[in-house]
């Protein structure tokens, strides 16, 4: 391998390996190490002799190892040899942008040295939401197409590209993307975290060959230069041209990250635990990136956050998937517990941290997963001191799964709990909150329901499950805040999801792709609803008034409005229709029957109950109200009227 030198190193050069001109520059933090040599295959010369002496990097005052290599370039493969008080052998760069597929890891992966310039993007005209217009699509890449025990890849969501597309979703949220320590993974227990999820990359030039078919019909579709195989190779540009291509069929990409902790790094001596291979035992506060946090569950530690050189590790993450892969925004996993480890240290991070995003992309949506009883601050405050722009809100959610799975055919049903948690009162704007009906955490397998099984155990795919599923997911997408979908409740899916590709727990796509009619009729009554919030800017604004709910009746009625344009939301879980139903109105006047779900059963269904010629407000006062209406309700069914 060449010597190692000093070239090109200036106080400026960047962190981790980075292609310039005629080589590649190398840095990397170790303030305790004793050594650290640069091990590879770099410029075409094949180098793995642990401790030779020019291959050691420069140690500055700061704790910083640089050098440069002239003739290495994209594609060469490193690795640090790092020499401690505690222990000698190698480590994986904190900063890499790509890992070997093989070995399996961790053992023996390489770092790939990747230029971030390389890919040709096409999304010069696409522009991130604003943030009241998002509705999110969650998804887990490793199992959301593939059939067991195969993981999915970043190619196979492309495939998925059009479907997103014509559901109406606008940004796309897919799980931790970067490798994870075990496996299977939600991707929270992050080990890499520059490094996309090698098991989410194609490497077979067969199966490359067929997605690069799609990838470039797609682009033409849109008027856009085509890409060759090779822009399609690495794992970084796959997940680079998924993000290309949701934007130019409208659809944001906002990057799950996890910066409350690092995995458990069991059975990985190349991780970035003790990189600076001090002793142990002195515990994890000695472990340069981490400290002593206690039970962390599967994440594994807390970072120390109290580090100026931790902190901007991790502020250089967000920058990573802003810069090189165009992200328009980041989902930020835990930040209560980041708080509730890091006390006063935690919330300086937060402030640098949304500070930091802002200005390196000022539409960039930062969503924390934030949960009052983990720590002590108020969800306003997390919006209005620590800078994120949005929360994820529970609310809603458990007043929406509450009453799904009441007692069937009579008895009450806690409508009244919905109606208090449309409009979360904890925020500073109703689109501070992130609420949702299923994700994740809560439908994984082995935990929550989704809620066709909820409604209808004995037959998720009854009328009876099919229209409780028409209620909640209407009402998430009629009430205030950015709806967020998880993956499968657009079309009735039952099954919970899984990390594992061993298990059957996928999406349902061959009912779609089969025509399955209560699937596909559940899929039309989604898309048509989102595509109703996006023509009326009511259903999307601040206002909303849920005036009147009844439990005994199961029905629960809400107001939105903006501009002069008003629209009454009514949801029924009643199980017989309802008819000549007296509901407060805010105007007197015609009412247009906007959109009836009752409709969308077996499409379209010729026994639909509803009020087709719309309705007279021109009763007495009611509910808080002007005036009133009879109305008719459908069993278990979402209403909605408009007028102005």
């Amino acid at each position: 391998m060449t010597s190692m030198s000093q070239a090109q190193i200036g106080a400026d050069t960047p962190m981790g390996a980075n292609l310039v001109e005629g080589g590649a520059t190398f840095k990397v933090w170790a303030p305790s190490a004793k050594a650290v040599y640069l091990n590879g295959n770099l410029g075409g010369v094949a180098d793995w002799e642990k401790d030779h002496s020019d291959k050691l990097l420069v140690k500055n005052a700061n704790g910083y190892w640089t050098g440069f290599v002239a003739g290495a370039g994209d594609g060469d493969e490193y690795k640090y040899y790092v020499v401690g008080e505690g222990s000698s052998g190698f480590k994986r760069d904190p900063y890499a942008r790509e890992l070997t597929k093989t070995p399996s890891f961790p053992i023996d992966v390489n770092c790939i040295l990747r230029s971030p310039s390389v890919y040709p993007w096409h999304d010069r005209g696409f522009e991130t939401p604003a943030f009241s217009d998002m509705i999110v699509y969650q998804v887990y890449v490793g199992t959301f197409a593939s059939a067991p025990p195969e993981y999915s890849t970043f190619l196979e969501v492309i495939e998925r590209i059009e479907y997103l597309a014509a559901l109406g979703i606008n940004a796309l949220q897919p799980l931790p993307v970067t490798e994870a320590e075990q496996h299977p993974n939600f991707g929270y227990g992050g080990a890499d975290f520059f490094s996309p999820e090698p098991l989410f990359v194609v490497y077979d030039k067969g199966r490359l060959a067929q997605h690069l078919t799609t990838v470039n019909r797609l682009l033409a579709a849109k008027g856009q230069r085509t890409l060759t195989a090779q822009q399609l190779a690495s794992g970084p540009d796959q997940l680079r041209a998924l993000v290309d291509l949701c934007h130019l069929y409208g659809i944001a990409v906002v990057f799950d990250v996890v910066y409350n902790h690092g995995g458990g790094f069991e059975g990985d001596d190349e991780s970035i635990y003790f990189w600076d291979r001090q002793s142990t035992a002195g515990g994890n506060n000695a472990s340069q990136y981490f400290i002593e946090s206690g039970d962390m569950g599967p994440g594994g530690l807390a970072f120390a956050l109290w580090k100026e050189e931790v902190r901007g590790f991790l502020v250089d993450n967000a920058k990573f998937w802003l810069t090189e892969f165009h992200a328009d925004g980041l989902r930020y996993d835990e930040i209560s517990l980041l708080l509730q480890k890091n006390t006063g240290n935690g919330w300086r991070f937060c402030q640098d941290l949304t500070g930091t995003v802002r200005f390196v992309h000022d539409r960039a949506l930062q969503n924390a997963e934030y949960w009052p009883g983990e720590y002590s601050a108020s969800r306003e405050s997390i919006v209005t001191g620590a800078g994120f722009d949005t929360v994820q809100h529970d609310a809603l959610r458990l007043a929406i799964v509450g009453a799904i799975k009441a007692t069937p055919f009579g008895g009450s049903i806690d409508m009244e709990a919905i109606g208090g948690a449309l409009r979360p009162q904890d925020v500073p704007q109703v689109w501070n909150a992130v609420p949702c009906v299923e994700n994740h955490d809560t439908v994984h397998e082995g935990r929550e329901q989704r809620i066709p099984i909820l409604a209808d155990s004995s037959d998720p795919a009854s009328f009876y499950a099919r229209s409780r599923a028409k209620v909640a997911t209407g009402i998430l997408l009629a009430a205030p805040g950015i709806p967020q979908l998880f993956v499968g409740q657009e079309f009735l899916e039952a099954k919970q999801w899984a990390d594992d590709p061993k298990s059957s727990n996928r999406p349902s796509w061959e009912k779609l792709d089969a025509g399955d009619k209560p699937y596909v009729d559940q899929l039309r009554f989604t898309q048509d609803l989102i595509r109703l919030r996006w023509n009326e800017p009511a259903l999307r604004s601040d206002n909303c008034n849920a005036f009147y709910a009844s439990n005994a009746d199961r029905v629960l009625a809400f107001h939105r409005s903006w501009n002069g344009r008003d629209i009454v939301v009514v949801a029924s879980l009643s199980d017989a229709p309802l008819f000549g139903y007296q509901l407060g109105m805010p105007r007197t006047g015609h009412w247009a029957e906007l959109f009836n779900s009752d409709v969308y059963d077996n499409w379209v269904n010729p026994l639909a109950v509803g009020n087709a010629a719309g309705i007279e407000a021109d009763g007495a006062p009611m509910h808080g109200l002007p005036c009133s209406a009879a109305i008719t309700i459908p069993p278990r069914a979402i209403v909605l009227f408009s007028a102005g």
